[in-house]
């Protein structure tokens, strides 16, 4: 009989075929077993084997009936509003309220979607049968947004019926929550943004789920902000700067460093006297070193030059020790505005009191420059107004060869007290030539000598050098001795022997060997003290003792320009024997040594002395002798 019944009843048929419900899960039972046969219109067709519908074991369906589905009344479900099933359409009956067939196994064939498919059909992934809310089967950790940290205590409601974001109502218009989808790349989507978007729409780069007073410092990027953290600034706790537990509050001020640090300086630092704050001269890296340059220190009152560039700012701008008053320096303790109108206010003297004669008193800055205290800038044209002027040969002397403590071929100067660090005796020092160069005429034309000189070495000696002298012909005619005709022609070293020695290497006072020794002390002034007389005792008889200059001048000894015959003899040479050569009348003779000597006296006066036999043309000019 099956299969007439199914050939009738084809939603029955329906469900055999495909498996579906009680009758395609127990296709293989006899039909007759649960419907008796027709009995009328009102006839009860099915025959519970439980007993009633009620008792029916639903587990045969297909569909155990759990949780809250097995407290409803059968028609709770089986009824006309919810026989949504194609077999519906091949169901003769009259009234489908009666039958047990159309229902789905669908959540969405009997209960509305209040997230009307924004989630999908499958109901079952997050709600169960015992309960429907909260949703049993929902992992938030499984989405795209796990909650954590304070998000966890959060109500759904909270983030997912938010006024603004309600795109969804029930039919009774009813505000349905929204679960998906729900913006959530940046906390701002459901947190007001406190920062009102300075530093940009990501929230986490700087906050936690936590708590919003909780800031992520690895996390959190302090540049994103108007004080971007450097230098020493980026290892300060956060709570040095921001109350631990109120971090949304208030900001801290940092538009002056003097908003969080204390002025070290108590006021003192200033630029062109006006007050100016940290950042002037410190940056975020350290206190120290201070960025204050100098460029920046040649708008001060002190501009640094030279050496003074490269000094520590710590060697003029001393800390003082512990103690010192703090309420007049600061906390820094360090002076700011050090004495500077004079080097002595920072440089101890290096010369003792050697210069306090001065009329600068000795001030560092007439004889040294900023550049470096040494070379002194003293010059030569400086040197001009004291007792020794630099010229010639002095000027080209370095200075310690006269005021350093190793003067070579010098003897030491003596000890005096106060010469100072620098160990340079600028005062007393002799300007006599002799304090310093050897004397080689042991004081002989010296103020006090045998022969003084009023202008001393300076007479005779140039400072340009010791040799040659400048002594000139000139000069000797001051001297007793006027050097005239071949006189001016001779060496000096013809008359004065002593300039035959070899001179000494230097004529300082620690010469090499022993000083050589110039007295120039020539006593005659006759010719015969430095001439030999060719004439022997000729003229001794003379009354001028035979004094050559009688008969000779200084221009050359031949021809003897002073003598005239007619007047210095007894034989006036006239007429003829005015014309005779000298020779003729005074031959010359060698004496005992064999030099050969012109005989001029004595001389015969007598004719026949000279003219032998009256042969008076024998002696005539131009005869034979």
């Amino acid at each position: 009989m099956n299969e007439q019944c199914l050939a009738c009843h084809r939603e029955i048929a329906f469900q055999v075929e495909r498996g579906l419900g009680l009758h395609g899960r127990e296709r293989s039972s006899d039909c007759a077993s649960c419907h008796p046969d027709h009995a009328g219109e009102d006839f009860e067709l099915i025959a519970w084997t439980e007993g009633s519908p009620e008792a029916f074991d639903h587990d045969r369906s297909g569909w155990p009936l759990e949780g809250r589905h097995a407290a409803l009344d059968c028609r709770a479900c089986h009824n006309r509003k919810f026989q949504r099933a194609e077999v519906m359409a091949l169901m003769k009956r009259g009234d489908p309220d009666r039958s047990w067939l159309g229902l789905q196994r669908d959540c969405g064939s009997c209960h509305l979607d209040p997230h009307q498919s924004t989630l999908g059909a499958d109901c079952a992934a997050c709600h169960s049968k015992t309960k429907w809310s909260p949703a049993p089967g929902f992992d938030h950790a499984a989405g795209s947004y796990p909650l954590t940290g304070k998000h966890a205590d959060v109500k759904c409601e909270a983030c997912h019926l938010v006024p603004g974001r309600i795109f969804l109502t029930a039919p009774d218009g009813t505000p349905v929550p929204r679960y998906k989808p729900v913006e959530h790349r940046e906390c701002s989507s459901c947190h007001r943004d406190v920062h009102e978007g300075r530093l940009g729409p990501s929230c986490a780069g700087c906050h936690v789920t936590q708590g919003f007073a909780q800031v992520d410092s690895k996390a959190f990027d302090h540049a994103r902000t108007r004080f971007p953290l450097r230098g020493g600034h980026a290892r300060v706790a956060c709570e040095k700067c921001h109350h631990p537990r109120e971090g949304g509050g208030k900001k801290p001020r940092f538009d002056a460093c003097g908003a969080c640090h204390e002025d070290a300086h108590a006021g003192k630092a200033t630029l062109a006297g006006r007050r100016v704050d940290c950042a002037s001269c410190h940056d975020e890296r350290a206190f120290r070193p201070s960025t204050y340059t100098v460029s920046d220190h040649a708008a001060s009152a002190y501009p640094l030059q030279g050496k003074h560039a490269s000094v520590r700012c710590e060697e003029c701008h001393a800390k003082r020790q512990p103690g010192a008053d703090s309420a007049t320096l600061g906390t820094a303790l360090v002076v700011l505005r050090p004495p500077h109108d004079r080097c002595r206010d920072c440089h101890a003297e290096a010369h003792g009191e050697q210069l306090r004669h001065r009329a600068d008193g000795g001030a560092c800055e007439s004889c040294h420059r900023v550049d470096g205290f040494k070379p002194s800038s003293f010059t030569v044209a400086n040197h001009a107004v004291l007792k020794l002027p630099l010229e010639g040969d002095h000027a080209k002397a370095e200075c310690a060869a006269c005021h350093g403590p190793q003067r070579r071929d010098l003897p030491p100067l003596p000890e005096v007290s106060g010469h100072g660090r620098a160990a340079v005796v600028l005062t007393p020092i002799d300007p006599a030539c002799a304090s310093c160069h050897c004397d080689p005429h042991a004081g002989r034309f010296a103020q006090g000598g045998a022969r003084p000189h009023a202008g001393g070495c300076l007479d005779c000696h140039t400072l340009d050098a010791f040799a040659p002298s400048s002594a000139s012909a000139e000069s000797h005619a001051a001297w007793g001795y006027p050097l005239d005709g071949a006189h001016r022609a001779v060496p000096c070293f013809a008359c004065h022997e002593e300039l035959r020695d070899p001179p000494v290497k230097i004529h300082l006072l620690r010469v090499e060997g022993p000083p050589r020794s110039l007295p120039f002390r020539i006593d005659g002034r006759r010719c015969a003290d430095c001439h030999d007389t060719p004439h022997g005792e000729q003229f001794a008889a003379r009354a001028d003792g035979g004094a050559c200059e009688a008969c000779h001048a200084v221009d050359a000894f031949r021809p003897a320009s002073r003598f005239d015959h007619d007047r210095d003899t007894a034989f006036a040479l006239r007429r003829g024997h005015a014309g005779v050569a000298c020779a003729r009348c005074h031959p010359a003779h060698s004496d005992a040594s064999g030099k050969p000597v012109v005989v001029y006296r004595p001389t015969t006066r007598a004719c026949r002395d000279c003219h032998v036999g009256g042969d008076a043309e024998r002696l005539a000019p131009g005869g034979a002798s």
